[in-house]
C-alpha cells in the first residue's frame, strides 16, 4: 500500500516561513493532481492549494485558496512523484494540520498529516 509521507511542518513566529514537502512511498503511475490541504481544530478541511496537469499543450494548472494567495506557492518534481508547499508571510491563522493528496484519475491518495502551527 503506497503512502504518502509528508515533512517540513513546525512551529513558527508569524512572518515566517516553512517548506512543506511529500513524496509517496512507493511508486503511484499517472499522477494528475497533487495538492495541499489543510484542517484546524474545530474546522473542515480545507484545499490550499493544488496542481493538475491538463495535458502537454496546456502544462499545469495552479489553484490557491483565497487566503493565501501571493504568500503560498505549489510545486512539483514529477521525476519523484513529490510535491511542496512553500509558506511565507505565515499567519496564525494558517495553523493547522496540513494534508498532502495526489490523485491518479482512479484512485486518491492521503498523507498522514504534518502540523503546522503559527505564533503570533
Amino acid at each position: 500500500q503506497v503512502q504518502l509521507v509528508e515533512s517540513g511542518g513546525g512551529l513558527v513566529q508569524a512572518g515566517g516561513s516553512l517548506r512543506l514537502s511529500c513524496a509517496p512511498s512507493g511508486r503511484i503511475f499517472g499522477i494528475n493532481t497533487m495538492g495541499w490541504y489543510r484542517q484546524a481544530p474545530g474546522k473542515e478541511r480545507e484545499l490550499v492549494a493544488v496542481i493538475t496537469s491538463v495535458d502537454i499543450s496546456s502544462g499545469d494548472i495552479m489553484q490557491y485558496a483565497d487566503s493565501v494567495k501571493g504568500r503560498f506557492t505549489i510545486a512539483t518534481d514529477n521525476a519523484k512523484n513529490a510535491v511542496y508547499l512553500q509558506m511565507n508571510s505565515l499567519k496564525p491563522e494558517d495553523s493547522g494540520v496540513y494534508y498532502c493528496a495526489m490523485n491518479n484519475g482512479l484512485v486518491g491518495y492521503w498523507g498522514q498529516g504534518t502540523p503546522v502551527t503559527v505564533s503570533s
